[in-house]
């Protein structure tokens, strides 16, 4: 084991998406020592994934340059890629947790040059494109991609794959007998920022997930708009290839249900990710018919309403009605649902469905445990956390997502203020705590409210 990382002053911050990494800018910008670790061979999350984010319509890009740049100017943070956690001990302001980091087989001495990967010839379903595309075995894993090295897939050590990619390169930048090493890092609070993943469509058994290619999933649509990604930027039909004229968006696919394994809540983003979506049909096309099939249509925030009266204005209908199937007939998909306004059962037939299927946390539930039946054995409440936590905590982060007035940022200083003993926590936890909230919690542990020179106040 290497040696120990941080001390008791430090804070760790577990997943590295955007708000991980905004926590953890703002609490290195504040002076604390900060460690960032991430599963994934590269930060940045999911929003790498995206094309583009709403409501402003910016493509991802922007804002991860400007972070990148934030980060490669803040020596007090420390980044950890390909880091699991493993185990945490200790209490508060005195923690030790033990992460796993898997080899890269690549050093810091690559430049990104490409040269070995062009000598690699396996080939592996690429997990950012959600495996509708494919990648090399030796690979960047997107264009922007930090650290802004190439990545190994372990798949091809010792093979021939291996020993030619570090024939090409000349750098010296392969190193083959890297191997699995586990550290402890000492740290005063943890935030955990493990972030989300999406609902598992296979498991709407009437919307056709797994029968039809033309039935995609949101975060699918995301890569397919992508030019790096599995359809290189053109919206077609996965099936044929051929343009899609007619679209129809399913939302709350799997969620706001009581039926066993799918998801009670509601993930609070996805209709203005359906409504930001249906707005690329319409710039592709225009002609297109474009149809959001919603029960409850919401889009939280200030310019929430003006971002779905924009897509009416360019054509997109909202439809309110429950989809009952989505099944393949003689000529293509149809849609079925009971209509709420004309109460009446209709069909549509969309060249292509996208199921908007919510987001899963990574951390707390486990949406594949069996549903919770009441004492009368009638309809499940909801999915049961299925495993324990590595966290010892005293309290957890609801399903819903907090709105916050002043974005996530302003919640990561609940940890600042009381030094880095008061708690390890989510981003966004503990909506409605207020100012005498968090004071009665500190006084009970016998800590005081601290000001920006670190001294007690009251």
């Amino acid at each position: 084991m290497m040696q120990p990382v941080g001390t008791s002053r430090s804070i760790l911050v577990v997943g590295a998406g955007i708000g991980g990494i905004t926590a953890a800018l703002e609490a290195a910008e504040t002076g604390k020592v900060v460690i960032l670790i991430e599963k994934r061979p590269f930060i940045g999350g999911r929003i790498t994934q995206l094309y583009k984010y709403f409501p402003k319509l910016c493509h991802p890009t922007c804002g991860l340059e400007i972070n990148q740049r934030r980060i490669k100017a803040n020596p007090r943070l420390k980044i950890l890629t390909q880091a699991e956690v493993e185990q945490v001990t200790g209490t508060s302001g005195a923690y030790t947790v033990t992460v796993r980091l898997a080899p890269r087989y690549v050093n810091e001495r690559c430049t990104a040059c490409g040269d070995y990967a062009d000598a690699v010839e396996a080939r592996f379903a690429d997990d950012l494109d959600y495996r509708m595309g494919e990648r090399k075995g030796a690979y960047l894993p997107y264009a922007m991609a930090y650290p802004p090295r190439y990545v190994i897939d372990p798949r091809i050590i010792a093979t021939h794959d291996a020993e030619r990619a570090k024939d090409a390169c000349r750098y010296d930048a392969i190193d083959l007998e890297m191997r699995e090493e586990r550290i402890d890092i000492q740290a005063g609070a943890i935030i955990w920022a493990t972030g989300w993943r999406p609902y598992d469509a296979a498991r709407i058994h009437p919307y056709g997930y797994s029968d039809n290619p033309n039935v995609v999933t949101s975060v699918e649509l995301e890569r397919m708009m992508d030019p790096r990604g599995p359809t290189g930027g053109r919206l077609v039909h996965p099936s044929d290839g051929k343009e899609i004229n007619s679209v129809a968006f399913v939302q709350c696919a799997g969620r706001r249900s009581m039926q066993p394994g799918h998801l009670p809540y509601c993930s609070g983003s996805c209709c203005a990710a359906s409504i930001k979506q249906a707005l690329y049909f319409k710039d592709a096309n225009p002609r297109a018919e474009t149809t959001v099939l919603y029960t409850d249509l919401r889009v939280p925030g200030a310019r929430g309403e003006d971002f779905y009266r924009s897509a009416q204005d360019r054509g997109v209908t909202f439809s309110k009605g429950v989809v009952r199937e989505v099944s393949t007939g003689n000529d293509g998909l149809e849609v079925k649902l009971q209509d709420k306004l004309l109460d009446q059962e209709s069909v549509l037939r969309p060249e292509l469905v996208v199921l908007a299927t919510g987001l899963v946390p990574n951390a707390g539930i486990d949406p594949d445990a069996a549903a919770v039946s009441n004492d009368d054995g009638d309809a499940p409440k909801g999915v049961e956390v299925g495993f324990e936590s590595v966290l010892n905590l005293n309290y957890c982060q609801g399903t819903d997502l907090p709105q916050l007035v002043h974005g996530f940022a302003d919640s990561h200083f609940i940890c600042f203020p009381y030094e880095t003993r008061l708690c390890a926590r989510h981003p966004g936890a503990l909506p409605g705590l207020g100012q005498h909230d968090l004071d009665h919690r500190c006084a009970q542990r016998g800590l005081r409210r601290r000001d920006a020179d670190g001294l007690p106040q009251g």
